[in-house]
C-alpha cells in the first residue's frame, strides 16, 4: 500500500481517536494541567476507544514512514484536524461555522498545493547523534515552558499551549519513528540498546499528557488545531535539518511550497479560534 494513503488513513483515526478522547476528558472532574484527570479517563470507554484509534493511527504513521518522506507524511497526518471537525461536531456538539470551514478549505488547499507543486523531495535515513542532540534537548526546553504557562491559565489558552506542548512531541516521535522502523529487523537486542526506542517511549508519554491536559480545557478545534500546526512546523524544520530532505524539487518550486505550507498552517491557525458565540460542549470549562 502507498505510504501515503496509509498517512491519509493515519489522519482519519487520529482525528476519530482525538474526537472520542475529548468526549471521554470532558466527562472528568478535574481541572485541566491536573494529573489526577489522568487517572479518571483510564476509567472511561470511550476515551479508551479513543485511544485504541491513536495507536492505530501511529501504527499506519510507522508504516508509512518506512519509505515515505516526514514532511510529505506529516503533511497528510495534519488533515485530521479537518476530519475532526464534522466528527466533533456530530459527537460533542461542536457547532462548526463558516470560519471553520474557511480554515478546514485553507488548510485542505495548502496541502495540496504543497505537496503537489512543491513536490518535497526525501533525504537521508540514518541522521548524525549530533542533529538528534541539539533537536532533542531543543525541544526538550520549549516544552518544558510552554507546559509551565498552560498551567496558569484557563480555557483555549491553556488548550493552545497544552496543545502546541503536544504538537513538539508528536513531531519529534514522527521523527524518531521513522529511525525506528527501519531498525525493527536489528533483533530485540538492539533496539533494547538503542535510544531511538526510549526517545520513542518518553515523547509519546509526554506528548499523551500534553494532548490530554489540552482536550480537558474544553475546544476540540484549538487543541488540535494548535497541535497539529505545531507538528507540521515542527516535523518539516526536523526533515530539512535532521535528515536533509527539501520542501520542494527545486525548479523554482521553492515558492510556492512555501506558499502552500504557509496556507495550510494559516488555515490551522484559523481553526485555532472558536467560533464566536460557539456553544461550550456539555462538561468543559468557560476560560480563555
Amino acid at each position: 500500500m502507498s505510504p501515503y494513503l496509509l498517512a491519509l488513513l493515519s489522519a482519519l483515526s487520529f482525528a476519530l481517536g482525538s474526537v472520542l478522547q475529548q468526549k471521554g476528558t470532558l466527562q472528568t472532574k478535574a481541572v485541566e494541567g491536573d494529573p489526577r484527570f489522568l487517572g479518571e479517563i483510564l476509567h472511561k470507554p470511550i476515551w479508551l476507544a479513543g485511544g485504541m484509534l491513536q495507536v492505530m493511527g501511529w501504527i499506519l504513521q510507522a508504516a508509512a514512514l518506512v519509505d515515505g518522506s516526514l514532511v510529505i507524511v506529516q503533511s497528510l497526518c495534519a488533515l485530521s484536524l479537518v476530519f475532526a471537525l464534522p466528527l466533533g461536531a456530530r459527537l460533542t456538539d461542536q457547532r462548526v461555522g463558516r470560519r471553520s470551514i474557511i480554515g478546514a478549505l485553507a488548510t485542505l488547499l495548502g496541502i495540496i498545493v504543497f505537496l503537489g507543486i512543491g513536490q518535497p523531495q526525501g533525504g537521508i535515513d540514518q541522521p548524525d547523534a549530533s542533529a538528534w542532540l541539539v533537536s532533542g534537548l531543543s525541544i526538550a526546553v520549549i516544552i518544558i515552558l510552554l507546559a509551565s504557562q498552560a498551567r496558569k491559565r484557563r480555557g483555549t489558552m491553556s488548550a493552545a499551549l497544552f496543545a502546541t506542548a503536544a504538537g513538539l512531541c508528536y513531531a519529534f516521535q514522527a521523527a524518531v519513528t521513522k529511525v525506528f522502523v527501519n531498525q525493527l529487523g536489528n533483533g530485540v537486542a538492539y533496539l533494547l540498546t538503542s535510544w531511538t526506542t526510549y526517545g520513542l517511549i518518553i515523547s509519546a508519554l509526554v506528548g499523551f499528557a500534553m494532548q490530554q491536559s489540552g482536550l480537558k480545557a474544553g475546544y476540540l478545534a484549538p487543541a488540535m488545531a494548535a497541535s497539529n500546526a505545531t507538528t507540521l512546523i515542527a516535523s518539516t524544520l526536523l526533515g530539512a535539518t535532521v535528515f536533509g530532505e527539501t520542501v520542494s524539487n527545486g525548479q523554482g518550486l521553492l515558492l510556492p511550497a512555501v506558499i502552500g505550507l504557509g496556507m495550510a498552517v494559516a488555515g490551522v491557525v484559523v481553526l485555532a479560534f472558536p467560533e464566536r458565540d460557539a456553544p461550550l460542549p456539555a462538561g468543559g470549562q468557560a476560560g480563555g
